[in-house]
C-alpha cells in the first residue's frame, strides 16, 4: 500500500468510520461494519481481529482490505498527522473508496423500521410477491416481500449505479434511469463477459414513460461484479445497478420476470402504511369511474379522464377520441373488468405522476380480449388527474 494510499484512507476512511454503523450480522457488509463498531468503541485490537477475518473470507473485498491496512498502520504508531493529505491531489480510487465506505456504513442503517413502506407503492397487487426498491442516491437496494400483513423488508445491501449519477436521459450518458421497471429474464455469467460477474437480470428500459419523454439507451441490468474484486466503486457503471456475486444470486431468488417490480428511485421516502390508504383509496376510485363510465358506454364521460396531449399507439387525444366514440357507439354492450390492480406514485416526477398497472378483460358482443395495461396519471394544474399516456402489454 503506498503512502499516498494510506493518507487519504486514514482521513477520509477512519472519519466515516468514526460515525458508527449497525450491530455485526452474517454477511461480508454487515462483518465490516461490525468492525467499524469495535473502532467506534475503542476496541482497535478487536476491530483488527475482525477485519482479518473479513479479509481471509473476502479477500477482494478491497474497502476491508483498505481499512485492516490503515488500522495495522495505526497499532504499529504511525502517526496520525503525518498520513492526512495536503491538498486536492487524491487519488481517485480513494475517492471512490471513500464514497463507499460512507454509503456503506450509512446504508447499514437504513433498514426501515416494521410498519413503513416505499410511499412510492400505494398499492402493489398480491400478484407481486416481492419488489425491488434501490434507493439510487444512497446505492442501496431493498428487497420488499408483499404478503397478507402488509409489505416489509427482508433483506437490503449495497449496489452501485452509473459513472455520472442517476437521472438518465440518452444512450450513452452513463447514467442509471430513474423509473418503475420489470426484470425480463436472466443471462447467467456462462452467456457474459467477466464484467458481469455472475449473470444479469435486464430491465424492460426504455419503459411508456419513457418512450413518452424521448429518453433512449438500452441494456439497463442488475448485474454482478468481476470476481476479482467484491463490490464496484457507487458511480462506476455504464447505467446499470451493480452488485456482489452473493448479493445477485441472494437476488435471484426474489425475482419473478415480469412480475417482480423494480423502482429505481432517485428520492425514497419510507412512511407508514397508513398514510398512503388516503391516496391510494382516491385513485382506486378514480380509476373505478373510468371503468365505470367505459362500461356503460357514458363515453364522453371516459373521455374526460384523457389529457388533450395523450398520445396512445400513433394516435393523438383527437384520433383517439373519434376512434372511441366510433367504436362504442357500434356497440350492444361493453363490459370492462380489472384485476391484480397496483397503483405507483412514479419516481422523479414528485407527486405529479402516478402508474396504474393491471389486467383488464374487456368483453362485447362482437369482440373479447384480456390484456395488461399501463395507464399513466397526471395531476393538471387545477388538481384533478387525468391519463397521459396509456399501453397495454
Amino acid at each position: 500500500m503506498t503512502a499516498s494510499i494510506r493518507a487519504a484512507a486514514t482521513a477520509a476512511l477512519f472519519a466515516v468510520a468514526l460515525a458508527g454503523t449497525a450491530g455485526a450480522q452474517q454477511g461480508p457488509e454487515q462483518q465490516f461494519s461490525a468492525a467499524v463498531d469495535l473502532l467506534r468503541a475503542g476496541r482497535a485490537s478487536d476491530a483488527l481481529s475482525a477485519l482479518e477475518s473479513l479479509t481471509r473470507r473476502e479477500p477482494t473485498f478491497r474497502l476491508g482490505q483498505l481499512f485492516y491496512g490503515e488500522l495495522l498502520a495505526a497499532l504499529a504508531g504511525v502517526r496520525r498527522d503525518a498520513l492526512i493529505p495536503q491538498g486536492p491531489d487524491t487519488d481517485p480510487r480513494l475517492r471512490d473508496l471513500a464514497e463507499e465506505a460512507r454509503m456503506r456504513l450509512a446504508g447499514e442503517r437504513s433498514a426501515p423500521a416494521p410498519g413503513l413502506v416505499p410511499s412510492a407503492f400505494l398499492q402493489l397487487s398480491r400478484g407481486f410477491e416481492h419488489a425491488v426498491v434501490v434507493d439510487l442516491p444512497k446505492a442501496r437496494l431493498y428487497v420488499v416481500q408483499n404478503d397478507g400483513s402488509g409489505m416489509h423488508v427482508v433483506r437490503h445491501h449495497y449496489a452501485a449505479m452509473g459513472r455520472n449519477g442517476y437521472g438518465k436521459q440518452t444512450a450513452g450518458d452513463l447514467r442509471t434511469p430513474v423509473g418503475l421497471y420489470h426484470v425480463t429474464q436472466w443471462i447467467g455469467d456462462e452467456a457474459l463477459p467477466e464484467l458481469y460477474g455472475a449473470g444479469a437480470l435486464p430491465l424492460d428500459y426504455p419503459n411508456a414513460w419513457d418512450t413518452l419523454n424521448k429518453r433512449t439507451g438500452s441494456g439497463i441490468w442488475l448485474h454482478g461484479v468481476p470476481r476479482d474484486t467484491y463490490t464496484r466503486p457507487p458511480r462506476s457503471s455504464e447505467g446499470c445497478v451493480t452488485m456482489a456475486n452473493a448479493d445477485l444470486d441472494a437476488l435471484r431468488a426474489y425475482v419473478k420476470f415480469g412480475r417482480t417490480p423494480v423502482l429505481l428511485s432517485d428520492q425514497l421516502d419510507w412512511v407508514p402504511a397508513g398514510k398512503v390508504e388516503t391516496l391510494r383509496d382516491s385513485f382506486l376510485k378514480r380509476i373505478e369511474d373510468w371503468r365505470r363510465k367505459w362500461s356503460s358506454k357514458d363515453t364522453e364521460g371516459y373521455l374526460a379522464y384523457y389529457a388533450d396531449d395523450f398520445t396512445v399507439d400513433g394516435m393523438d387525444r383527437k384520433a383517439f377520441a373519434a376512434h372511441k366514440r366510433r367504436v362504442n357507439a357500434s356497440k350492444k354492450f361493453i363490459d370492462v373488468r380489472l384485476s391484480d390492480i397496483s397503483v405507483f406514485q412514479y419516481p422523479g416526477t414528485g407527486d405529479e405522476i402516478y402508474m396504474a398497472e393491471f389486467q383488464m378483460e374487456y368483453s362485447s358482443d362482437n369482440y373479447a380480449v384480456t390484456t395488461r395495461k399501463n395507464q399513466f396519471w397526471r395531476r393538471n394544474g387545477s388538481g384533478s388527474w387525468q391519463i397521459v399516456r396509456e399501453v397495454n402489454q
